[in-house]
């Protein structure tokens, strides 16, 4: 159109418009407040790439049609998946999306030298460096995006995956890959070229598939995000082979983005990022935690005393997890929070930085609820407040509140920063069951004598404990 018009080619501009939006898209998602406009940005800017990239193609109206085709299939299908997924199943969306992002990365740069293979000239150093890349790359996200997946989704157990010699199984493969690499990278015949490219994509999966299943449930969350960083470095690795530079923006935003918020997550985890990274590298297993042995009766709640507890206490903290989620009882939780603020008791929510399956995902349910962003606080901001409150009310949590993270050297955790719940001088947990978190970590604080157990349905439960509160009111 602008050609048209005579304005000449403006797709290079469009696409510095794009590369800036979608920097401000990431700015925006920084804070509860500004994400709804940095989702719009973030839009914004992909709109804009995709019309500076038909500008690019100037395809002719035949291939027009066949792209129009394409997006809106493509559109449809994502607005049908999206509809139907909610809060609690974002982490496993999240997972599954990434795969496809790794299939299209390693098919495009197939598809790409399949394209130069003959002209030695185009298929330079730069460039062949970029397509390798961009295969293997693409091929760990792909496999290791559908492990996080069935993990996230209970298809496959949360327990790492441990074969002998697993890490030098990797490294065996690791410097294959390099191998492969380097002959790719001679500018070999067709055949030979394929063949490294086939390797690298073999490789690559089998690294991905594995890596992943080696690392536990409880770093899953880490390892969306590491996934995330995956699938920017492989769109990088297009940008540079494609000559695309919005490509290469938009790469290495997601690339960067998700390789500085893993380092976050492993820090408020205390884990080893290059453990994470190399699917649990030189990591022993635990022996039997010292607090493995019987605690003793645990303390039983029920909804009178529960509601009973809120209403006398003067400082309430409510800490969710991936349970709220499960049980859609975000809404009946806002409630209670909103009454009991309405009734001058002071009640604040507690976020840890890997709650639910996906960073982010409990201030999201929270959000949705109608909860005031200024009384949702990280772990680190509200922690040491727990002596001086009345009541924490654990909803759907477990692993990111247990005690033996502190207490205990053997435990499967230990080390790992938590909210400290205990603390306060009353617990209580709203918990289907007794049983451990996705971790597979046994809760001492259970058993603790400030502590007292509220088993059942969440929603059921937050619903009862809304209606007493209100009923009493």
């Amino acid at each position: 159109l602008a050609g048209i018009t005579g304005y000449g080619d403006l797709s290079p501009v469009v696409s510095l418009l794009s590369g800036i939006c979608c920097i401000g898209g990431i700015a925006g998602l920084s804070s509860q407040s500004t994400a709804r406009l940095g989702n719009v940005l973030g839009q914004t800017g992909i709109t804009l790439g995709l019309a500076a990239t038909m500008g690019h193609l100037q395809p002719t109206p035949t291939e027009t049609l066949q792209i129009a085709g394409l997006l809106g299939s493509g559109g449809a299908i994502g607005y049908g998946i999206a509809s139907r997924v909610g809060p609690q199943e974002l982490p496993q969306t999240v997972a599954a999306f990434h795969s496809l992002v790794g299939i299209a990365a390693a098919a495009t740069a197939i598809g790409e030298y399949a394209h130069l293979v003959h002209d030695a000239k185009a298929l330079d150093l730069s460039t062949a460096v970029s397509l390798y890349l961009a295969t293997w790359i693409g091929g760990i996200t792909a496999t290791g995006s559908v492990v996080a997946f069935g993990k996230l989704n209970g298809m496959i157990g949360s327990a790492p995956l441990a074969l002998p010699m697993r890490d030098q199984l990797n490294i065996g493969m690791g410097v294959a890959s390099l191998g492969a690499m380097a002959l790719f990278c001679t500018n070999p015949s067709p055949a030979t070229g394929f063949a490294a490219l086939t390797a690298a994509t073999g490789l690559s999966g089998a690294l991905g598939l594995h890596m992943t299943a080696s690392i536990g449930g409880a770093d899953v969350p880490v390892v969306i995000t590491v996934l995330n960083s995956y699938s920017g470095w492989a769109l990088c690795a297009e940008g540079f082979m494609l000559d695309s530079p919005l490509l290469t923006i938009v790469g290495a935003l997601i690339g960067s983005s998700g390789a500085i918020l893993t380092h976050i997550m492993c820090e408020a985890m205390n884990r080893d990022i290059g453990n994470v990274l190399l699917g649990g590298y030189g990591s022993v297993a635990k022996g039997p935690s010292a607090m493995s042995m019987d605690h003793g009766e645990h303390t039983e709640i029920d909804v009178d005393e529960t509601a009973k507890l809120l209403k006398e206490a003067t400082s309430v903290i409510i800490v969710p997890g991936y349970g709220l989620a499960v049980a859609k009882a975000q809404y009946a939780v806002a409630e209670i929070a909103k009454m009991l603020n309405d009734s001058g008791i002071k009640t604040r929510f507690a976020i840890h930085p890997v709650a639910g399956r996906m960073p982010g995902q409990l201030n999201v349910l929270l959000a949705e609820a109608g909860v005031p962003y200024d009384i949702v606080f990280e772990m680190d901001e509200i922690n040491e407040e727990f002596p001086d409150t009345d009541v924490a009310l654990v909803i759907g949590a477990n692993d990111t509140v247990n005690s033996a993270a502190v207490e205990d050297p053997d435990s499967l955790i230990a080390g790992m920063p938590v909210i400290e719940v205990w603390k306060a001088k009353q617990s209580i947990f709203m918990k289907r069951t007794m049983g451990s978190g996705y971790a597979g970590a046994e809760n001492p604080v259970f058993f603790k004598p400030n502590n007292a157990m509220l088993l059942g349905d969440a929603k059921k439960m937050c619903d009862a404990i809304r209606a007493k509160i209100s009923a009493d009111s």
